[in-house]
């Protein structure tokens, strides 16, 4: 039998090991961390959106119509009327033909990715996408090719140099760096090369874009330009599930082959109406995109000043570069005794020599909240150690 006793006393060598937090309560900045009041800066509820009035009053009045669970899958009658009319407002809200509802972002990325390349196809995946994306990649059986991150001159060589059908995959912004993908480049050499261009844009629907409507329409790219847009809804949206959304016959070709569509239970229909309440708050809501970005500014200045390396990312996602693991976990635990949370990313979430804090920003912190996170950085500045990283 495996010595898994022997790897996970590895992994407590290294600082690698990983544990979970009991929260109680509703996600919030103030939240409750193994019964400890906490300010959180480690959320992807970039609006604040997880517990608005709104939302919780609509997935409320959904259920005595809806009921609690999805019962089936949706090819047997766990399609509700709450999960065409999500997809039809997420075709809308993403400008796009057409939408399928996805039960989880990981499963969106499996499922399209295997469903759209196979053997004897080929996949370009950039160097730094999310796991989901790395997963759905090797599910597919095609041959993955991964290029340098962002290097668009790289990834046209090798589509070039390649025959047959190609498939480029790509976050829109990157969960752990925090910037956003050369999506214009990226398009213009994927119609050169008549390769299908993939998009996760699961930390920019919401936050980036007119309206929120993501990193693809905030460079004014069309369905022809990005044929593909995955986003998840437990993120800026504040709900659960993912989506894809691009040309109706996509979404009919993956109803038929997407294998974690096919084969699991509808997520339940009351979160679906939820989440089109959530959409048009988005939509109307400009108030939180302007204040979160303005608190992503504020930070980078005076975090910037008080000699922690950033890395160059305009989004809410922005981490500080600590190097070792031991060094990430210290700062990390030093911030949490002083009442602040912000978690460690430590590898393989992120390179080996890359460990990191990744402090995330949302609409729900105050202007107080932030003073209290610099106050503290300021106070474990004596915790810095230089990294040894080129950005």
């Amino acid at each position: 039998m495996r010595d898994f006793e022997g790897e996970l006393a590895q992994r407590k060598q290294a600082g690698l090991y990983r544990t979970r937090r009991q929260i109680s309560g509703p996600q919030q900045p103030e939240l409750t961390s193994d019964g400890k009041p906490l300010l959180s800066f480690c959320s992807n509820d970039y609006l604040g959106l997880a517990n608005h009035p709104a939302n919780l009053e609509a997935l409320r009045n959904a259920l005595p119509e809806t009921g609690l669970g999805g019962a089936a899958s949706h090819l047997i009658c766990g399609h509700h009327d709450a999960h065409h009319e999500l997809e039809r407002r997420l075709a809308e809200f993403t400008g796009r033909s057409s939408a399928l509802f996805f039960s989880t972002g990981y499963m969106a990325n499996m499922g399209v990715i295997s469903a759209l390349a196979g053997r004897g196809d080929t996949i370009f995946s950039d160097r730094l996408n999310h796991a989901s994306i790395i997963d759905g990649c090797v599910l597919s059986r095609a041959k993955v090719r991964r290029y340098r991150h962002g290097d668009v001159a790289e990834l046209e060589a090798m589509l070039a140099d390649t025959q047959g059908h190609k498939l480029v995959v790509t976050d829109g912004v990157f969960s752990m760096d925090g910037d956003v993908a050369p999506l214009k480049e990226l398009a213009r050499v994927c119609r050169a090369h008549d390769a299908l261009l993939v998009v996760d844009d699961a930390h920019g629907i919401g936050v980036l874009g007119p309206q929120g409507r993501g990193s693809v329409p905030a460079l004014g790219l069309s369905e022809q330009d990005v044929p593909v847009v995955i986003g998840t809804l437990g993120k800026a949206v504040g709900t659960s599930g993912a989506f894809v959304a691009g040309p109706e016959v996509l979404t009919d070709y993956l109803v038929q082959k997407a294998r974690t569509y096919i084969y699991t239970t509808a997520m339940p229909p009351a979160i679906a109406r939820a989440t089109c309440a959530s959409i048009d708050l988005i939509e109307r809501d400009d108030a939180r995109r302007a204040h979160v970005l303005d608190l992503v500014a504020r930070f980078r200045r005076e975090a910037a000043a008080l000699g922690y390396q950033l890395m160059p990312s305009q989004t809410p996602i922005q981490p500080i570069l600590v190097g070792d693991n031991w060094s990430a976990l210290a700062l990390s635990q030093a911030l949490e005794e002083k009442g602040v949370l912000v978690t460690a990313i430590r590898p393989p979430t992120v390179p080996e020599g890359e460990a990191r804090l990744r402090v995330t920003l949302s609409a729900a912190h105050s202007h107080a909240d932030l003073d209290r996170l610099l106050q503290a950085l300021a106070d474990c500045r004596h915790l810095l150690v230089e990294p040894d990283i080129a950005v």
